[in-house]
């Protein structure tokens, strides 16, 4: 099956995962920072103790020896995470890969490990992360999607569900989100909306 959802929610809690899971999403990435080993084991453990048995597909981003413990199927890594974590030990437990991106050299490092897919961000300014990288715009997203043919790319940046349709327009397959239901007012409607319009695989 393609991978990740054309919605692709990013949280911080297992309370957010369940609440998507319960919600229907397909593909949940749980983004929790700054754990030690333990509580990074407790909590992919828990997630994914909520996910069992449901449609739902867990990624833990940056745990891998975690993911690999609890018997996770899905990761993903940032660049930084790259240069410490042992990726044929992440093969070898057969985790699927997600790799972030936000420049020509980061790409090409991430191409060399043949991810499952292709991350690049931020399309638009977000407050939520501080990060080293100017806004990518809707241009880049095409380009790093000739550049990475049928690997699918998931944008990711301060989108909101009004953007969407231009951002897969620009080749997008799947759109990474954060505060468009972290911080909404009413985040399940707002799933909800998401799921209506976009519930499909890419």
């Amino acid at each position: 099956m393609p991978y990740p959802d054309c919605f692709y929610p990013v949280v911080d809690s297992v309370a957010w995962v369940a609440r998507l899971t319960k919600l229907g999403v397909g593909t949940v990435q749980l983004r929790a920072k700054d754990l030690d080993d333990a509580a990074a084991l407790a909590i992919v453990r828990e997630a994914l103790a909520v996910t069992k048995g449901t449609p739902t597909r867990l990624v833990v981003n940056d745990y891998w020896r975690a993911a690999i413990e609890a018997g996770a199927q899905h990761l993903h890594l940032g660049q930084e995470d790259l240069d410490t974590a042992d990726v044929h030990a992440i093969r070898r437990a057969g985790l699927t890969l997600g790799l972030s991106t936000h420049d020509e050299t980061e790409l090409d490092n991430a191409l060399a490990y043949k991810p499952d897919y292709i991350a690049l961000g931020p399309i638009y300014e977000t407050t939520l992360k501080k990060m080293r990288f100017a806004p990518q715009g809707i241009e880049r997203i095409t380009a790093w999607k000739l550049l990475i043919g049928d690997i699918p790319l998931v944008a990711i940046g301060g989108i909101k569900l009004e953007q969407a349709e231009m951002i897969f327009a620009a080749g997008a397959n799947s759109i990474a989100v954060v505060s468009d239901v972290t911080q909404n007012a009413d985040p399940d409607a707002r799933v909800r909306a998401w799921l209506t319009d976009y519930s499909e695989v890419a």
